[in-house]
């Protein structure tokens, strides 16, 4: 099924900043008129301008945190209403943790991950599938991760929320069958935006990535407009960690040497993201990333 990205109304959360930053300007550039999501109203008043600058429609604003309940179903309402529609949904906001499984445990910050990570995308899906199966056209892009089939020590509970993410779209897509609505399951590897700086803060987190390829935002937006343009179910970026999907087992077993690197001791609990703990802050800010 292809999706035509011009004239659309597309919804992207994480607008402000990497990954959801590249995906609105290259959906601005191909003609989808959007409404962009993040907490930082400032950064996205950045970003529209940067839109209506390189010759696209002024995007709507649409402020949230969606690390709280309740807060997704709000912005979809508010984006229907805002756009008269949505055709795209890029639910792409998303937040890290450094801390083991036993100190992060089920804390206030662990819920309010898999609360931006899994359960918002969720809502919003609830909120905007309805109307697009109504008008009998649609696409969704759930951006998830290769921490989704990947083991590292210190990012369980990202990787779960990615986890559980990934089985929802992959049974969306299944549940969609009868509906002439588009789901693209987009699965990154390092790409260098504020998030891959927070990585390399952990311990041992520059040497795991010193042997894995990066990639760079906007080549990623593209190949998700490009994406979606084709008619494509999954897309694995950098390419060259697709295999990685299909064998797990065998990467865990690769990279067991480097994961010994990581002090699994390590008794800190860091909440990413440029509203997290200021340990992170200060890497994104190191990196010249927002």
């Amino acid at each position: 099924m292809r999706f035509d990205v011009k004239g659309k109304r597309a919804l992207v959360t994480g607008a402000s900043s990497g990954i959801g930053r590249a995906i609105a300007l290259e959906l601005a550039k191909r003609g989808a008129q959007l409404a962009i999501s993040a907490r930082r109203a400032d950064a996205l008043e950045t970003l529209a301008d940067e839109i209506v600058t390189e010759g696209g429609k002024r995007p709507v604003i649409l402020t949230a945190d969606l690390s709280k309940r309740g807060e997704a179903a709000r912005l979809g309402r508010e984006a229907l209403a805002l756009l008269g529609g949505v055709d795209l949904l890029v639910n792409n906001a998303g937040v890290g943790m450094a801390a083991s499984q036993v100190v992060g445990a089920d804390d206030e910050l662990a819920r309010q991950l898999f609360e931006t990570n899994y359960w918002s995308p969720l809502a919003l899906m609830h909120e905007l599938v309805p109307d697009m199966r109504a008008r009998g056209a649609g696409a969704i892009v759930n951006v998830s991760s290769i921490a989704s089939f990947s083991v590292m020590p210190l990012v369980g509970h990202y990787a779960s929320s990615k986890a559980a993410l990934s089985q929802a779209t992959e049974h969306l897509r299944l549940e969609l069958r009868d509906d002439p609505i588009q789901v693209l399951h987009v699965m990154p590897g390092p790409v260098e935006t504020g998030m891959l700086a927070e990585v390399r803060v952990v311990p041992g987190g520059d040497k795991m990535l010193a042997r894995m390829p990066r990639g760079k935002a906007p080549v990623l937006a593209k190949k998700i407009a490009d994406g979606l343009e084709r008619g494509r179910r999954t897309l694995v970026y950098p390419g060259a960690l697709a295999f990685a999907r299909h064998f797990p087992t065998l990467v865990q077993r690769l990279s067991a040497p480097v994961m010994r690197a990581i002090d699994v001791h390590d008794e800190r609990k860091a909440l990413g993201g440029s509203h997290g703990d200021p340990l992170a802050r200060a890497a994104r800010e190191a990196a010249g990333a927002a």
